[in-house]
């Protein structure tokens, strides 16, 4: 049975109809017509435990929306959604109890509060026991590297030490469910490592079912094996991310590096490739060419290129997600 399921979602929000002209903002105050905005449209999915799930989409899409019905933060308009077996805006203690949630534009912290003092009050919010409380806050210490900043006031820390923070109090009473919307936005790059680390590691020790809504594509890449793409609250693709680049980008990308006095032998090869193979970047003693596997096979053109210069530094990559993403939000649908 799915930890997570939902099923045909639907969110409508209402407005009064904005009215112009002298007097339109006491006319649209008064008027009783309605501007209806669909955020979610017919959504459905479920999830296993054990799964990390990247849920993206452009800005308005309905991630964050999805996010707060499943939190019970929203009821939906139309369908229904379960959590650990709960609907959450029917059952929200219960259902808060089993998830943890982190929105990286909020905190979940007290402002004026000593970090520690902060996390104390979630363990007694969730009643968690002293002795269970105190070996989950040292590990999450030590693995989220805070003790440097336990005793400094929310206020006061850095957004990238708020958000380790953040994440420590969203697992500290260990709910088999996180939603962690944008949980890296604005952070530099050892802080966005420390997250992805911590994450992967909870999920491999604990199974701890994550749902991510991020624009950032490393954060899929390192992360996610499925993804749910939706886009004016509908779901796109629903599948294996190697699927989706499968579909969009079945060629692999072979990086090639040559000695000094070996430029012009490289650029004749750039200029006049093998059959299958794509010269697509060219800079010095380093060139890349996108192979169609279908056409030919990755080792015969490292041969064949081996053949014509001498290479001292190769590489193979798959192409990088943010390109087929990018395609997908500007078509607005799923074509391959």
């Amino acid at each position: 049975m799915p930890l997570i399921r939902a099923e045909h979602l639907v969110k409508e929000f209402s407005r009064p109809r904005r009215i112009g002209g002298p007097f339109g903002a006491f006319r649209t105050l008064v008027t009783r017509e309605m501007v209806v905005t669909r955020a979610v449209d017919g959504v459905s999915f479920a999830i296993d435990e054990g799964e990390i799930v990247g849920y993206l989409g452009p800005n308005g899409a309905g991630k964050s929306t999805t996010i707060k019905m499943l939190a019970g933060i929203l009821v939906p308009t139309k369908g229904t959604c379960e959590v650990a077996g709960l609907v959450p805006w029917e059952h929200r203690s219960a259902n808060a109890m089993n998830i943890g949630v982190v929105f990286g534009q909020r905190s979940q912290l007290w402002w004026d509060l000593p970090l520690d003092e902060s996390l104390a009050l979630i363990g007694k919010m969730y009643r968690v026991p002293p002795e269970r409380f105190r070996r989950q806050r040292d590990m999450l210490v030590e693995l989220l590297d805070m003790q440097p900043f336990l005793g400094t006031p929310v206020r006061q820390l850095s957004l990238g030490q708020r958000m380790r923070g953040d994440l420590a109090a969203a697992v500290l009473y260990e709910p088999p469910v996180l939603f962690l919307d944008e949980p890296t936005v604005g952070l530099d790059i050892v802080a966005k490592e420390r997250m992805r680390a911590f994450v992967e590691q909870i999920n491999r020790e604990r199974r701890t079912t994550v749902l991510l809504t991020t624009h950032d594509l490393d954060d899929v890449e390192r992360l996610c094996r499925r993804i749910i793409i939706i886009d004016d609250g509908r779901v796109l693709f629903d599948g294996a991310a190697d699927d989706l680049k499968r579909g969009y980008a079945p060629h692999r990308l072979l990086d090639v590096v040559v000695a000094g006095d070996a430029v012009e032998r490289l650029a004749a090869v750039a200029s006049d490739p093998p059959r299958g193979v794509t010269a697509i970047a060219r800079d010095g003693m380093k060139a890349s060419f996108e192979v169609d596997p279908a056409t030919i096979l990755v080792a015969d053109v490292i041969a064949a290129i081996s053949a014509r210069v001498p290479v001292v530094d190769l590489g193979v990559r798959e192409p990088p997600l943010e390109g087929i993403i990018r395609e997908i939000y500007e078509a607005r649908e799923v074509t391959r």
